[in-house]
Parts: C-alpha cells; structure tokens; sequence
C-alpha cells in the first residue's frame, strides 16, 4: 500500500494483521542458560548470583555501589528514603515522567514540586532553580526517552547545594559528555522493566558513589534489618531493625538474567541508536512531525522515540494521530500524560500552568514503536503509515 492511500481509521485497510508493538524484550540461549544455572545452583534469592549482578552493574556505570532491587519503582522509593525526605519535605522534580517518580515523595509525606523541562525534555536546570524553596530537600531529575539530563547544569543553577537523584530508568547505557549514566547524580536509580535496554523480568537497581547512602538502601530493602538471610549462619543469627524498610529484594535468578543481558548492552544501545537514526532520515519530510532532541554532548541509550506532533501543520491533534496508527497496527502510545494534572495531583494541588512546556509536549508527543528487534519492514510501515494519516489530515483540515 502507498503512502497516499486511505488510513484504516477512514475505513482503509490496515496496514498490518499483526500488531507491532511499542517495546518488546529479547531474550537469546545464554540468558536461558544462565537463568537455568542459577536455578539449578540450590539458591533462589539472594546469594552470590546478586552480588555479581551488582559488581557488574556498577563496573558498568562507573560507580562504586550498586543495590539490585525488586523494581524501578522500589529503587525510586529506597533512593528517596535514604535521603531522609518525609513529611513537610519538598522534592523538585519533572512532570514529564512516569507517575513513579512523583509517587516515591509522595509515599514519605513529603511534597512534589514540579517544575517545567528544556528543549531536551529533561528537568530545565533553571526552572528547577526556581523552585527550591526552604522546605526542598532533594531534586530528582529524569531522563526522558533516554537521553541523559545535565546534572552537572541542573547543580550549578541550584540555589544551595542540594542531593540530586537521577531516574535513569530509561537511559542504561548513555552518557553525558563521556560519563557514563549512573555516575553522574548522588544516587541514580534504574529500571529492568521487560522493555527497557537490558531486563530481568522485573527489577530496578539504585547507584551511588556513597557507602553511607549504598548501605542505607541495603537496609531498607532488607525490612530494615541489620543483617541479610546469608549473612546469619552459624553463631552469627541474631539482628536488629535500625529503619522502617520492606522486601524490595530481586531474586538470584533475576540476577542471573540481568547479568548475561548486561553484557550485550553496547550492542542494544547501538541497535536502538540505529532504528533512531533511520527514524530520523524517513521522518524528516513529514510535515508537522517532531524530531527527538539530540543535545550535544549526550548520548541517548533510546529506550523511547517519541516524536511531537503540531496539530496544525500535521492536520490533525496528537490523539487523532495515536488512534489512526492503532488502527493500522502499529501499537503507538503516550509517555506521558503530565503527572502534575492526573486526577491524585490535582487533589493534590496540581494546576495547569505549572510547567507550561511540559504541558504543552504532553498534549504532543507520540511514542513509535522501537525496541532491537525490529525490522526495516516494521519500521516502514510506522513511517508509511505516518504519511497516509498526514496526507488524510490535511486534505481533511483543508476541506477537500
């Protein structure tokens, strides 16, 4: 079918009986295997297959600790924890973000404040600044789609020193004018969600040159206790509980997966880079179509290719633009609504106006379909089917 012929959602035929997916996981032989392995070793959580998982991961990025936890989302509630934030606290962070993030302060009875992102779609450093108050505790910046955020900048334009947590949950394999994510903020925290760059079905890690903090996430992930399962053996059975933690504990053979999948993270981040520069060069000519920001300095690990759609040079609004594609087949979405104006933060005082960039971006942004896997065919028919919506729009806005 050509680019000019009718969209399935004006009654076309789709372009795909198949759905294309936004993001699939990959496994190969040797994560089987090395799952198996760990299966096989006698010991299901915990253990040595964690430890090594951890060494690994923060050989990886650069830093001097690494704690594997349950998920992405315990590791944005450990790190803030270990921050000591609680109630009559505030937090400055991004309304372009997963709900998590937000949700991590609000948990602790502290307050998120958000504050508007750059042209990058990160935190701004300057409207971060603007927001701290005497009462700000932490800042938490994201990094959007992939692409790293300037912490060093995000510091400089900080009224007073203050601990800055990156939510790297998308961004496993870039960096920052050649360092490395996960050694940039006081604490970064990852996510091994089956989408992301490399998985362990379910997980998430915390990262930090600090001991004092590595320790305090340790703890808090273990109940709070003062000793581990493995620890206690022989004379050595008897703890204490020093701080209110819970079971945020990955297993040994999540662990064992997320090591082998470690290894191969260059060539999914180059892979990812690839479908992200082939997006670019088909997508270019398409009026009312958005590129990804590519600041330099940074290099994105592409979890996400999001592109902004213009309603008025596109023809038509973004949500029009979601429907249409599903409608082919292709499994486009949105990342994301702005946290600040979903239903618990307006209750929470939430107000549009707050963060008028983001606002704007989130009424936007489309996420395509990108994960290593794909084909050059899988990726022409989003760019066919970007074209067909388009031309159908515009000839729609002007009324033939």
């Amino acid at each position: 079918m050509s680019s000019t012929s009718t969209p399935a959602i004006a009654g076309g035929t789709p372009l795909r009986l198949r759905p294309l997916a936004y993001g699939r996981h990959h496994l190969d032989e040797s994560d089987i295997s090395a799952v198996v392995s760990s299966m096989r070793s006698g010991t299901l959580t915990g253990g040595a297959g964690v430890a090594d998982f951890e060494r690994a991961l923060a050989s990886r990025c650069g830093v001097d600790e690494a704690v594997a936890v349950a998920n992405g989302s315990a590791a944005l509630d450990l790190a803030v924890a270990a921050l000591g934030v609680g109630p009559g606290d505030e937090v400055v962070t991004t309304p372009l973000t997963f709900v998590a993030t937000a949700n991590a302060v609000l948990r602790l009875g502290a307050t998120p404040v958000f504050a508007d992102v750059g042209d990058d779609r990160c935190l701004d450093p300057a409207a971060a600044g603007r927001a701290v108050t005497p009462r700000t505790k932490a800042v938490i910046t994201v990094d959007y789609s992939g692409l790293p955020g300037d912490v060093p900048a995000l510091r400089a334009a900080l009224p007073r020193p203050l601990p800055v947590i990156a939510d790297s949950a998308h961004s496993l394999g870039g960096s920052l004018r050649g360092r490395p994510v996960g050694s940039l903020a006081d604490i970064t925290t990852l996510s091994f969600h089956p989408v992301k760059q490399i998985t362990t079905g379910e997980g998430g890690a915390c990262l930090t040159a600090d001991a004092g903090l590595a320790e305090s996430i340790r703890r808090r992930r273990n109940h709070g206790m003062t000793s581990t399962a493995d620890e206690r053996t022989g004379d050595l059975w008897k703890y204490d509980v020093t701080v209110l933690g819970d079971n945020h504990r990955i297993t040994a053979m999540q662990a064992a997966l997320g090591t082998s999948q470690l290894g191969r993270l260059d060539e999914v981040v180059a892979e990812r880079s690839e479908l992200a520069d082939r997006y670019d060069a088909l997508l270019a000519d398409i009026p009312g179509v958005g590129l990804p920001p590519r600041p330099a300095g940074r290099r994105s690990a592409w979890h996400l290719y999001v592109i902004e759609i213009d309603p008025e040079a596109f023809g038509c609004k973004r949500d029009l633009v979601i429907d249409a594609l599903r409608a082919e087949g292709i499994e486009a979405t949105l990342h994301y609504p702005a946290v600040h104006l979903l239903s618990l933060y307006r209750a929470h005082g939430g107000v549009p106006g707050i963060a008028p960039r983001a606002e704007k971006m989130c009424e936007r942004l489309v996420t395509l379909p990108l994960y290593p896997s794909m084909t050059a065919s899988d990726q022409d028919d989003v760019v066919v089917a970007l074209h067909r919506i388009q031309t159908w729009a515009a000839t729609r806005a002007n009324g033939s």
